[in-house]
């Protein structure tokens, strides 16, 4: 399990149109790893494409638990934590790099040379800093933990949205932090204008 500086994609590349959307998945996504997914878009250049899955829970592994494997508190300090970080769960954020953790969070948390501003209120950050102010009840106000990422290949995103293999919306707050995962899916596909019921692979079938 490692948290490390991010490395962001296509730094030169400038502001992608993607940045900061919400990529939501067709219901004839092929992909396993993606069905129903939800993804906030961290970056997106010329050099590829990176999101985070904001509905898929890690069910293998407690955010205290993580903690402790990264020595940010030792055995039994979980009753000093504070309270909503106990309750807090660890997602699974995409197929790439799985054993490596990202924060996405709101702005009023900020390290220079850490975090990275993606759009008007939210940031990454993939360093142990934020685990370690979460536990002291001095991180963000919102955040969302995830193992893993979602990434493309330059050109590749571009291509799977022209064949129909993606939507996109603005992203919001109960997109991002939403506690409720399951409802994800349908509350992005709303902001859309699409009713869910008739959002699926057997719609319009005799």
């Amino acid at each position: 399990m490692a948290f490390k500086e991010f490395q962001g994609f296509g730094g030169g590349g400038g502001r992608g149109f993607l940045d900061g959307q919400v990529l939501i998945a067709m219901p004839t996504m092929g992909d396993p790893r993606f069905e129903r997914s939800v993804i906030y878009m961290c970056a997106h250049s010329d050099d590829g494409a990176m999101g985070i899955i904001l509905n898929q829970p890690a069910e293998n592994i407690r955010f205290t638990d993580l903690l402790r494997q990264l020595d940010v508190i030792g055995e039994g300090d979980e009753i000093r934590l504070p309270a909503d970080v106990g309750r807090m769960r660890v997602h699974v954020g995409g197929p790439v790099e799985t054993g490596r953790g990202f924060v996405l969070h709101s702005a009023d948390w900020f390290v220079e040379n850490s975090t990275l501003p993606i759009d008007e209120g939210i940031c990454l950050t993939a360093t142990l800093d934020i685990l370690k102010a979460i536990a002291k009840g001095d991180g963000p106000q919102s955040a969302l933990l995830a193992l893993g990422y979602s990434g493309w290949a330059p050109g590749q995103l571009e291509s799977e949205i022209q064949a129909n293999g993606w939507l996109h919306c603005g992203a919001d707050a109960d997109l991002i932090f939403g506690v409720d995962l399951d409802s994800k899916y349908d509350l992005a596909l709303r902001k859309l204008g699409i009713d869910p019921g008739h959002f699926s692979p057997d719609a319009g079938r005799a």
